[in-house]
């Protein structure tokens, strides 16, 4: 079997400064990520199922010598640790240059602010690209007034429902 490790890939990973340990569990572990925002990526360790929320983490990319490598990490190993995190390993091994590459390269979108201040819901979620529909003049939840009556058709003088709701008939007991 060979291993589809780049040159560039083995550079970014020389750069990091991680234990064994920190290593193996990478490499072990489940690893999802998500692009957050420009140079930020989301590391989540879905090795906890449905836990994973809570190791989720964002880890921030930085070029370094013309090379995408994982500069920070919003976990408590990171912050209080001087090697570097798992989250930052297993972006640099797991994700590599393309999910990097992807984070610098990331633009958001130009209406993110105007769908952040609208005031409808049509207005915010407008995700496929379709359009809002309009509204009618008469919004409220309420069926229009009964005009024709359909209890002759039903049997031993039971009332149909319009009837019933218009307050016209009442139900018998």
């Amino acid at each position: 079997m060979t291993a589809n490790t780049t040159a560039a890939d083995k550079s970014i990973v020389t750069e990091l400064d991680f234990t064994s340990r920190t290593g193996k569990r990478v490499a072990w572990e489940a690893w999802e990520f998500a692009i957050e925002g420009p140079y930020l990526v989301r590391v989540t360790n879905a090795a906890y199922g449905y836990l994973k929320d809570d190791h989720s983490y964002t880890v921030g990319v930085a070029e370094r010598d013309g090379q995408l490598i994982p500069s920070e990490c919003e976990c408590p190993a990171d912050v209080h640790h001087e090697s570097d995190c798992k989250h930052k390993v297993a972006l640099a091994v797991c994700g590599r240059a393309v999910v990097m590459q992807s984070a610098v390269d990331y633009e958001p979108s130009g209406d993110t602010e105007a769908r952040q201040n609208a005031s409808k819901a049509a207005d915010k979620l407008r995700t496929d690209g379709g359009t809002a529909t309009q509204e009618k003049e008469d919004s409220s939840l309420d069926a229009p007034e009964h005009t024709e009556c359909d209890c002759d058709e039903l049997s031993d003088d039971f009332p149909c429902w319009p009837c019933v709701r218009d307050g016209k008939k009442e139900l018998p007991e």
